[in-house]
């Protein structure tokens, strides 16, 4: 498998948040994070977190009322997403903590994933699942989408960013 860009891992996500305070509660108490050390030559509101082996990076918006607003729980919409030891534990911890919730199944040759998706204060998705029951398959050489069918090829790129600079 190729790793062009020679990648190790996932290091953190930023989430742009209308309150830190609220943000660092909730991924603190609901999700298990650790606040940790940010640089001090960072000159902004945020906190950084930690835990399972990612960090999270939670900013300040610089404008908190125009942030939008929670929707609706929608599984089809961005989110990050928790492997969980148990989903009953889980769904019993969000009922107890008063955290709406929608559950969903997804099915794979008699394997079932079980997930749960409820928001972080500002709307942020969370999913927590039981992923891991699926096994990961790789593709097929034949059945991976080529990189131009979503316009990323990298040789056409560098072409284009040629063209683009003076001489």
């Amino acid at each position: 498998m190729a790793n062009p860009l020679q990648l190790k891992s996932l290091n953190h996500i930023s989430i742009v948040c209308s309150s830190v305070e609220k943000s660092v509660c909730f991924y603190v108490n609901v999700l298990g994070f650790s606040p940790i050390k940010r640089p001090s030559s960072l000159d902004f509101n945020g906190a950084w977190l930690f835990n399972y082996g990612i960090g999270i990076h939670l900013l300040q918006s610089e404008d908190p009322e125009g942030m939008a607003k929670t929707t609706r729980i929608n599984p089809k919409d961005n989110h990050i997403s928790f492997q969980c030891e148990s989903i009953a534990a889980v769904e019993k911890r969000l009922q107890q903590m008063g955290i709406q919730y929608v559950k969903s199944r997804v099915e794979e040759s008699g394997n079932y994933v079980d997930q749960l998706f409820f928001h972080d204060p500002d709307g942020m998705m969370i999913e927590i699942c039981n992923c891991d029951n699926i096994p990961v398959v790789l593709l097929s050489e034949d059945k991976v989408w080529p990189c131009s069918r979503f316009n990323c090829n990298i040789q056409n790129r560098q072409q284009q960013i040629q063209q683009m600079i003076p001489m």
